[in-house]
């Protein structure tokens, strides 16, 4: 069993979606993300250098969230979740997007959200 660290809810405005009014005008984002990894060293030593900066994650996941422009949640999660995978301190991260208002038909909208896993190759 891995260590983990949790950024629980992350809050971002955003134009993710498929109809042209999504794409216009921002609308709010959550994101929880779940890196595993191994903290035993990070635990011992107190020092930033031996764990993920979350600090460093928060603003790199803000920028992909409000600097892009996805049709899909999925893209968005698939996205994130590659990002983050690039520091090879993360051996598992699971991303959760949700769309707080995501519109189901016309005139009605409802929160969407969708979670996938992803593992260092």
């Amino acid at each position: 069993m891995m260590d983990k660290i949790i950024l629980p809810q992350m809050e971002f405005m955003a134009c993710h979606g498929v109809f042209a009014a999504e794409k216009k005008h921002p609308q709010l984002f959550r994101v929880r993300l779940v890196m595993e990894t191994d903290l035993m060293t990070a635990g011992v030593s107190d020092n930033l250098e031996d764990t993920i900066n979350y600090g460093e994650t928060y603003q790199t996941v803000k920028r992909l969230v409000e600097e892009n422009c996805f049709n899909l949640i999925e893209r968005l999660a698939a996205e994130i979740a590659d990002m983050v995978l690039e520091n090879k301190q993360v051996a598992l991260v699971t991303v959760q997007v949700e769309k707080a208002a995501a519109e189901v038909m016309p005139g009605m909208v409802i929160p969407a959200c969708v979670e996938i896993t992803r593992k260092q190759k």
